[in-house]
């Protein structure tokens, strides 16, 4: 999972006349190898209820209003890159464009999936596989009201809306305290208004530094990268 960081920002791209719009694509991040979780299955590949976790990830995005996804794998995962292969060829409700980064890690990878899209893009890591549709059209409605400094999704923002005609950039978090009830480990974790926060790996990548929104919804607060996440998510996810 991750924050934007120091990945940059989409700069002029998305900025025009009027008021901001939503992004329209994401760069999907699936470069994990799993070696966390133990056994010999890339991460994006681990299956939850099922079904391995990127095609669930890859649902919720084609169910939200994204139009575009750009998914980075990386040179050490070709089980997962053949797996997307195979979404794109079977029509994946979504338009789907697979590119292979360098396999340096999150932010070399968001980089390059960046590097592929045109203008700010929702970003989401594969290890979310509880992540609804509905959480991808917050985010980015959210990057909305932030940049045309309105009230709406907004109000779950501790962060000031400002007013430019980009969509901001937003880094989604989740309390560790609520992470740790889930029984979901954490690994990177920060203070946000006195509460200490994990990066929930779903960003939207816009104008500006990232605005920090905190969500307690158990949808973003499972990322799967060790046995006992794994067993979480399993826990909460009926078998398909």
């Amino acid at each position: 999972m991750g924050r934007v960081g120091d990945a940059g920002h989409a700069g002029d791209a998305g900025h025009a006349d009027g008021p901001a719009t939503p992004p329209r694509e994401a760069v999907l991040l699936c470069g994990g190898r799993g070696t966390r979780l133990g056994g010999e299955t890339e991460k994006p590949l681990v299956r939850v209820g099922g079904r391995p976790m990127i095609d669930r990830v890859l649902d919720a995005l084609a169910g939200s209003r994204v139009e575009r996804v750009v998914a980075v794998a990386s040179p050490h995962t070709p089980a997962t890159v053949a797996r997307l292969d195979g979404r794109l060829a079977d029509a994946v409700a979504v338009p789907l464009e697979v590119v292979v980064g360098s396999g340096e890690g999150y932010v070399a990878d968001l980089r390059r999936g960046l590097d592929a899209v045109d203008g700010p893009a929702v970003s989401v890591v594969a290890d979310l596989p509880l992540l609804r549709a509905r959480d991808v059209d917050d985010v980015a409605a959210l990057s909305v009201s932030l940049a045309d400094g309105s009230s709406g999704p907004c109000s779950e923002s501790t962060s000031p809306c400002s007013e430019t005609t980009s969509p901001r950039s937003v880094s989604v978090c989740v309390p560790a305290a609520t992470k740790r009830d889930r029984g979901v480990s954490v690994d990177t974790s920060f203070v946000h208004d006195g509460r200490t926060v994990a990066p929930a790996g779903l960003n939207v990548v816009g104008d500006g530094d990232d605005e920090v929104v905190v969500w307690e919804r158990g949808s973003v607060a499972v990322n799967v990268n060790r046995p006992a996440d794994l067993a979480a998510a399993r826990e909460h996810v009926p078998r398909e």
